[in-house]
This record gives C-alpha cells, sequence and structure tokens, in this order.
C-alpha cells in the first residue's frame, strides 16, 4: 500500500523519533529525494542504516527497504520503525513479563547503576531485557517494546511528569559511569520510582497509534563490507533501485561507547565498551576509502541498472583529510557507480548532523555534501 506524499502527516511521522541516535539525518532528506525520484515500486537500502532514517522514509512511502549496520542499538532502532503492532498490544507484552513470577535475572551491580536507577525498576528492566532476549515469542512486538524501552533507558527527570526511567541523564548517548556518579553524587540527585508501564503506555500510544503503511522491510546487524552479509540479507529480496546513505564521517569512532547502556540493553557487557568491531577502519585515509570502495561494491551487486546512490557526507574539525565530496568520489572509483552531481546540503549545524554533535567545542561545524552516483554495471 503506497501512501501518496500529501497524505503524510505530522503524526505518522513521530516513529522516526522512537530511539534517539548521534549519527541521524534529518528525515526531509530521504523523504523528499523518494517523493521526487522513485517510482512506486522502488526497493530502497541504506548500508550505513543508523537509527534508519532512510528506511523509514521508505516505509512512508509504501516501499520495500533494508538497512544495514554494525551497530546492534542501530539495527534494533531501525527495526522498531518497520513493524507495526497496536499499542494495545506492546503494553499487554511488558505487562506479561513485568507481572509474571519472577526469576532469577543479571542486575548490574556499582555506584552507576545505583544512582542511574531505582532498585526496582533496574530490576523491573532486567526481567523486561532478559524476556526481549530469550523467550518473547511475538517478533512485531518485541521489536516495538525494545524500540519503546531504548528511547527511554535514559534521559532528563521531569518536573511534573517521568518520560525516562533513570536518573538526571543526556537523552541522546549515555553518561560514564565516573563522570555520572560525580554529577549525580554532588547534586544530591536520587533516581526516580517511575511508572515504567505507563511510561511504556505513554510512548506506545505515541509512536504506534497512528496508521502506518505495512511493507516488506527489516533493518539488520551486520558489516555492509562483508559480501556475504550483504548477500544473506539482500537475496531474498532482490535488486534495489536506490541506495541512500550516510556513512560514518572519518574519525567518528565512539558510536559504540557513547550508546553503551543501550547496547547493555540488547545483551553487551554492564560497562563502556571501547572496542570497534564492525566499524570502518579510521586507522587512515587509505584504509577508510578502502572500506567505503567494498560497500559501493557490494551493495551494487544487488542494484537495478541506472539506480541511484546518494551519500550525505561531511567531516568534523579535527579530521579535515579534504573536501568531504573529493573522498566520497574517490572511494566510488573503480566501482560501477558513475558520479553524476554533487550538492551542497547545507552545514551540519543546519541539518543538525555529525559535524556538530560530536564537537567538544562548539564551532561553526564544515559543509555536508550530497553526492549522486549511477550504477553502470
Amino acid at each position: 500500500m503506497n501512501f501518496h506524499p500529501n497524505t503524510i502527516s505530522a503524526e505518522m511521522m513521530r516513529l522516526n523519533a522512537i530511539c534517539p541516535y548521534f549519527t541521524m539525518f534529518p528525515l526531509e532528506f530521504p523523504l523528499g529525494v523518494l517523493q521526487k525520484h522513485a517510482k512506486p515500486d522502488a526497493k530502497v537500502l541504506d548500508p550505513f542504516c543508523g537509527r534508519g532514517t532512510t528506511n523509514f522514509a521508505a516505509r512512508l512511502l509504501g516501499l520495500k527497504t533494508i538497512g544495514i549496520d554494525a551497530s546492534r542499538i542501530a539495527a534494533a532502532a531501525t527495526q522498531a520503525k518497520l513493524v507495526s503492532p497496536t499499542p494495545e498490544e506492546i503494553v499487554a507484552a511488558a505487562r506479561a513479563i513485568l507481572n509474571r513470577q519472577r526469576r532469577n535475572v543479571d542486575v548490574p551491580q556499582g555506584d552507576f547503576w545505583q544512582l542511574a536507577y531505582n532498585s526496582d525498576v533496574l530490576h523491573n528492566l532486567c526481567q523486561i531485557r532478559d524476556a526481549l532476549m530469550n523467550d518473547l515469542p511475538f517478533k512485531p512486538i518485541s521489536a516495538a517494546l525494545r524500540g519503546i524501552i531504548l528511547g527511554a533507558l535514559h534521559g532528563p527527570v521531569g518536573y511534573t511528569k517521568q518520560s525516562y526511567f533513570s536518573n538526571q541523564s543526556p537523552r541522546t548517548y549515555g553518561p560514564k559511569p565516573a563522570y555520572a556518579v560525580k554529577f549525580w553524587t554532588e547534586r544530591n540527585l536520587i533516581p526516580p520510582h517511575v511508572d515504567i508501564i505507563g511510561i511504556i503506555k505513554d510512548r506506545a500510544q505515541r509512536y504506534y497509534g497512528n496508521k502506518l503503511p505495512i511493507i516488506q522491510a527489516s533493518g539488520i546487524q551486520g558489516d555492509s563490507r562483508n559480501r556475504k552479509t550483504v548477500d544473506n540479507v539482500c537475496a531474498s529480496v532482490g535488486k534495489f533501485d536506490w541506495i541512500i546513505t550516510s556513512p560514518p564521517y572519518y574519525g567518528l569512532t565512539t558510536y559504540l561507547p557513547d550508546q553503551w547502556i543501550r547496547n547493555w540493553f540488547l545483551g553487551g557487557p554492564a560497562k563502556v565498551d571501547y572496542s570497534c568491531c564492525g566499524q570502518l577502519s579510521h586507522a587512515g585515509r587509505d584504509s577508510f576509502i578502502d572500506d567505503l570502495r567494498e560497500v559501493w561494491r557490494n551493495v551494487g551487486a544487488y542494484c537495478n541498472p541506472d539506480a541511484t546512490l546518494v551519500v550525505r557526507f561531511g567531516s568534523i574539525r579535527n579530521r579535515i583529510i579534504e573536501d568531504p565530496g573529493q573522498l566520497i568520489i574517490t572511494s566510488l572509483e573503480s566501482t560501477h557507480w558513475t558520479v553524476k552531481d554533487i550538492k551542497s546540503a547545507n552545514n551540519a549545524k543546519n541539518g543538525k548532523r555529525q559535524a556538530d554533535t560530536f564537537h567538544k567545542h562548539r564551532s561553526i561545524p564544515c559543509e555536508e555534501v550530497d553526492v549522486w552516483a549511477q550504477w553502470e554495471a
């Protein structure tokens, strides 16, 4: 079922905000490209899907879509935007988990966890975590519940109503333990006892209370540099017509550490993980470009003739190695992608993108560009 662009309301777009993620471009970017250029039966791929904005844009238009990302947080956020359970089903699943007889679950220990969450809230979160990891059978419902929990896992404490489970925290990234403990202790901030079901209910209604197209779509954790991964993900879908993506900017290596609490909820360790497994190489310009080139070749093998690739890319101040557009153009050399155009996307501040988000000291961010290419195998 395809939705006419004029029927896409602000309420329908709410689901795009279910879980914040650093590497996000505005929904208007992929939605505008697809509304203007894509045919009604087009298939859309994003090999660096992040929080799934491209895939959600495709869903709004009723287009088949796949998102791939090395981060399990990104894959979970993307999948949450592609399912269609009712709010009532989501709340019922959460109630069923918390109402059944408690069993022994792994509850993190230490100063951070004691100050981050009320003890009852933390235990209940661990109950839900255990169920989602092990035995919740309904995949669309579990995907939605998982996305709701990830989005509410940490954030600011409300004055009149609690919308997050944690003590005072940033919404977008998980605070590092030593800093957070010092911050909370110095200000005598006590983790609130929040109504977990109430928060889930509010968010389920907000994000899943609106009718959206039901399409063939999925968000997959995987490394797009690995041809076998791309084969496994894409073979059942067929050939793609559009690839709209934004690779990590060269030098940005903190995705996993900055999302460490969400990573824990999805089965990771209860401590900051500084590994970079599955990420593009940031050891040098040439290795970074080689990794990108491998991705373009892999996804191109699953593209229709004349398929279009649109890459939004920029840079961060401490890693300005050349014009961002030229880096992408270089990565497309020796592939069957032919560059057709390069356009300014305005600077990262206007686009609310990576370059501005990651600055320790705010400054004028670098300009971002959109590189358009065509598959000519």
